[in-house]
C-alpha cells in the first residue's frame, strides 16, 4: 500500500509540473495572438491594393507575360508547405502537411514532378524522415514571421519559375497553407501563385464605362516590376496567416492539455487518497487482531 502512495504521489507531482508548462504556453500563446492578427488586418490593404494592379495590368492589357502564361517546355512544379517549428499546436502542422500530400498525389497523377520547398521544422523533418529531396528549407520564427524571410521565398521561387526547363525550371507555383478563419477555426488551403490566377478582378462599374488604362514605360515592364512584389506580398500574407493559425491552435491544445491535466491530478488523488484509506484500514485491523490474540493468551 505504501508503495502504491508513492507512486501516486510521484504522478501527480509529475502531471503537477505539466500543467504548469502547458498553462505558460497557453498563456504565451494568448499573449501573442492579438498582435498576430492585427498583422493579418495590417497586411491585407497592401495585399488588396497590389492585386488591383496586377489585376488592371492583366485585364486592361494584350501583353502575353511570362508569368502570367502557362509554361509548356517543363512538367515540373513548385510547391511550398508552410508549417511550425515547434509542435504542442494540436493538428495544425499535421493538417498542413495531410493537404499538401492530397495536392501532390493529384499533381502527380496528372503528370507532374513536384518540386518540395518546406517552411518550419516540422515540414522539413517529415519531408527527411521521408527521404524526400527538399530545394528549399525555411525554418525559425514560424509564429512571428519577419518580412525577410517572405522576400527569401520570394527569390527563391521566382528564380525556380523564370529559370529553362534545362536549369531546373517549373511551370507552376503551389502554396499550402492554414488559413486564419478565427480563434476556432483554422483551415489549410492550396493556392496557385504562379501562373498569376486573377481571382479577385478589378470590379467595374454597372452600367457606367469601363475605365480606360494607359501604361508607362510599358505593360511589360510594369508586370516585370508589380510581379516580383505581388508574390513577396501573397507570402508574407501567407506566413501571418499560418502564424496567427499556428499562435489559435496552440493555445486551444494547450487549454484542452491543462484540463486534461487537471483530470488526471484529480483521478491520481482519489487513488492516493483510497490507498492511504486501504493502508489505514489494515494497520487497524491487524492492531485489533494482536490485541486479540493477546487476550486470548
Amino acid at each position: 500500500m505504501g508503495g502504491q502512495q508513492r507512486e501516486y504521489r510521484q504522478r501527480i507531482r509529475s502531471t503537477q509540473s505539466l500543467k504548469k508548462i502547458f498553462r505558460a504556453m497557453e498563456l504565451i500563446a494568448a499573449s501573442r495572438i492579438a498582435k498576430s492578427r492585427s498583422r493579418v488586418a495590417a497586411a491585407a490593404p497592401y495585399s488588396q491594393a497590389i492585386t488591383r494592379a496586377i489585376s488592371a495590368v492583366a485585364t486592361h492589357s494584350t501583353v502575353e507575360h511570362p508569368l502570367t502564361t502557362e509554361r509548356e517546355d517543363t512538367s515540373k512544379v513548385a510547391m511550398l508547405v508552410i508549417t511550425a517549428d515547434r509542435g504542442m499546436a494540436g493538428a495544425y502542422s499535421a493538417n498542413a502537411i495531410r493537404e499538401a500530400e492530397r495536392l501532390r498525389r493529384k499533381l502527380e497523377e496528372a503528370g507532374k514532378e513536384v518540386v518540395q520547398y518546406a517552411a518550419g521544422r516540422r515540414a522539413v523533418s517529415y519531408y527527411k524522415f521521408r527521404h524526400r529531396e527538399l530545394a528549399g528549407t525555411w525554418t525559425g520564427g514560424s509564429d512571428s514571421p519577419v518580412h525577410a524571410t517572405a522576400n527569401e521565398m520570394a527569390r527563391a521561387l521566382f528564380k525556380a519559375f523564370t529559370a529553362s526547363a534545362d536549369d531546373g525550371g517549373v511551370a507552376e507555383i503551389h502554396i499550402v497553407f492554414t488559413h486564419f478563419t478565427s480563434m476556432v477555426s483554422q483551415e489549410p488551403r492550396v493556392i496557385r501563385m504562379l501562373p498569376l490566377e486573377i481571382v479577385e478582378g478589378v470590379a467595374e462599374p454597372g452600367d457606367e464605362v469601363p475605365p480606360l488604362y494607359d501604361f508607362e514605360p510599358s505593360p511589360e515592364e510594369v508586370l516585370d516590376a508589380l510581379l516580383p512584389r505581388y508574390i513577396e506580398s501573397r507570402i508574407y500574407s501567407c506566413l501571418l496567416q499560418a502564424a496567427a493559425s499556428e499562435l489559435a491552435s496552440r493555445q486551444r491544445a494547450m487549454n484542452t492539455a491543462t484540463s486534461n491535466a487537471e483530470d488526471i491530478i484529480r483521478q491520481y488523488t482519489r487513488l492516493a487518497n483510497s490507498a492511504r484509506q486501504a493502508e489505514i484500514t489494515q494497520e487497524i485491523s491487524e492492531i485489533v487482531s494482536g490485541a486479540d490474540a493477546l487476550a486470548a493468551s
